[in-house]
């Protein structure tokens, strides 16, 4: 009896299946990058109204981080500096600036800036800044290299598997509270010195839902 379809069609069924597998696992892993905080957050720098240079406020000036961001060791959040801490040193350097015109015109009116906020974290998410730093918790290492950057950026995704990282093993993270707000820091040992500051402030971060979702 001859062949109602041609011999090539049989191995149709097995092409139908292997193209469907690799046809899910490309959009599973689409949806699992392109969707995720490392693709769409990271590298986030939204325009400000002045052009404020961290580079050369806390390089090239030494500017320390808590010089503007003073509620760093005692709030749940970290503030935006008032706009008389910008004219702390703007009422006599660069006063006639079209950059820091808003500046000015803020000191003037008592109407603040309006800062655009960088680091977004998800209604749902609790994070206490204060109870990060006091432990040893570095500003770069939520933030990035802020010093080297002219534009503030998102330089770390946030995400909850990235937190839990940290909350997994605190060890290769911490530092000294003293060394918090400094750049660069760099240790011979870190996992040797992070062991013996988490017995010696007693970290346990929370790796259960209620710890930071309430």
């Amino acid at each position: 009896m001859a062949q109602i379809f041609p011999e090539w069609t049989n191995h149709v069924p097995r092409k139908i299946l292997i193209g469907l597998i690799v046809t899910v696992n490309v959009i599973i892993f689409g949806i699992w990058y392109y969707f995720s905080p490392e693709y769409t957050d990271v590298g986030y720098a939204p325009e400000q109204p002045v052009p404020y240079s961290h580079q050369i406020h806390v390089q090239k000036l030494g500017l320390d981080c808590q010089y503007c961001h003073t509620s760093v060791w005692d709030s749940k959040q970290a503030n935006v500096p008032p706009t008389q801490t910008c004219m702390n040193c703007h009422n006599q350097i660069l006063t006639d600036s079209e950059k820091l015109a808003p500046i000015r015109e803020s000191w003037e009116t008592g109407k603040a800036v309006e800062w655009v906020r960088v680091h977004n974290l998800a209604d749902y998410a609790y994070f206490n800044h204060a109870a990060h730093v006091n432990v040893g918790v570095a500003c770069e290492s939520c933030h990035g290299r802020i010093d080297k950057m002219e534009v503030v950026y998102q330089a770390e995704p946030l995400s909850m598997s990235w937190c839990m990282d940290c909350h997994r093993e605190p060890e290769k993270y911490l530092r000294p509270v003293e060394e918090v707000t400094t750049m660069g820091y760099e240790v011979e040992d870190q996992l040797l010195l992070g062991a013996e500051l988490v017995k010696k402030n007693n970290v346990s971060p929370p790796q259960y839902c209620q710890g930071c979702h309430y």
